[in-house]
């Protein structure tokens, strides 16, 4: 583990702190799960401590130890701003800008408290400890390789390898994505040692489906556009369509990744417009080296992976749909040839 100024970090933490640790605004199973095994593992060592999320996370995360106690600055802004202010450290995990996460980057601005980033995502801001590693497929992962390196493999009990293992299954999509290691798989295998129930885990986080979330899907993919001079899927949810069919946080969950299962296809996007704001949500799925990173980057103000990203549009669905179909000319070559 590569870590800027490590062993003052590690000096920090040798007496009992409170303690902030942030995911993402919009936290998936990776965000959810660093932040909760964080929290937990630094319990150990006596320190106080509180997960603050900008806003709500999936309800098929909510089994997760301590969920419970994640405090939601959507619903308890007072709270969360406070728990920043007072904060003698905070951790940010699974993200590097603090654009990320709203109002909660002014609080993470506003405080003199050291800042500890963590993250596996590309171009971080600048912070006091820098962990950053984008050839790791989950911030989870990295969390384990941190407590590793602290010396405290030992502490991490079945809850702390429930969290770990919850946010590298989910970030790999099952480990099926490429940057899927053999350390990876080697760390998965001593979370199972340590307690991990690897069926009930899967169970949770993929047999949970709502009424909604099931609407949703048979929507989405009757709105499933195949494209096969350009080996790409994509689909589409309107604002309304949620609407209508009772959207709750995190039922459009993997939606995307249906592109991604038709033969010879490698590239898969879909695009939803936001329930409460005025524009268009982008997740972008690829196969084999389709580098939907610097694709999301350069067309629509996104980023993440090279298999997996975001991003947005601020035209309307319509508009944006005809804008995707346009740059697909330009890259179909490259899709072309892509081995699988």
């Amino acid at each position: 583990m590569q870590m800027t100024n490590f062993e003052g970090l590690k000096n920090l933490l040798a007496s009992p702190k409170k303690i902030a640790i942030l995911p993402h605004k919009n936290p998936d199973g990776d965000a959810i799960g660093a932040t909760l095994a964080m929290s937990l593992y630094l319990k150990k060592l006596n320190h106080s401590c509180n997960v603050v999320a900008p806003n709500e996370f999936p309800k098929f995360l909510k089994w997760l130890p301590e969920a419970k106690n994640i405090v939601i600055a959507d619903y308890q802004p007072k709270r969360a701003e406070a728990i920043i202010h007072q904060a003698d450290l905070i951790f940010i995990l699974d993200f590097n800008t603090l654009s990320r996460i709203d109002d909660l980057g002014n609080w993470v601005k506003a405080s003199h408290a050291p800042k500890v980033l963590i993250d596996h995502h590309q171009a971080p801001d600048l912070f006091d400890f820098m962990y950053s590693d984008t050839s790791m497929p989950a911030t989870c992962q990295m969390v384990y390789n941190f407590i590793e390196a602290m010396g405290d493999l030992s502490k991490i009990d079945k809850d702390i390898a429930s969290c770990i293992y919850t946010g590298i299954m989910t970030d790999t999509g099952g480990f099926r994505f490429r940057n899927t290691s053999s350390s990876t798989h080697r760390i998965v295998a001593n979370l199972i040692d340590a307690g991990v129930e690897v069926d009930k885990v899967s169970s949770y986080v993929n047999d949970s489906s709502s009424p909604s979330r099931l609407k949703l899907l048979a929507v989405t993919l009757d709105q499933l556009t195949f494209l096969p001079d350009y080996r790409t899927a994509f689909m589409y949810l309107t604002r309304e369509q949620m609407k209508e069919n009772g959207f709750q946080k995190g039922d459009t969950e993997g939606f995307v990744n249906y592109g991604l299962s038709v033969d010879n296809y490698v590239f898969s996007v879909i695009f939803i417009e936001d329930t409460h704001h005025n524009f268009i949500k982008i997740s972008l799925r690829s196969k084999g080296n389709f580098d939907v990173n610097e694709f999301a980057r350069k067309h629509f103000n996104g980023g993440g992976h090279m298999n997996a990203a975001g991003g947005r549009s601020d035209l309307p669905i319509e508009e944006t749909l005809h804008y995707f179909e346009s740059l697909l000319p330009l890259y179909q070559e490259q899709l072309k040839n892509i081995e699988l």
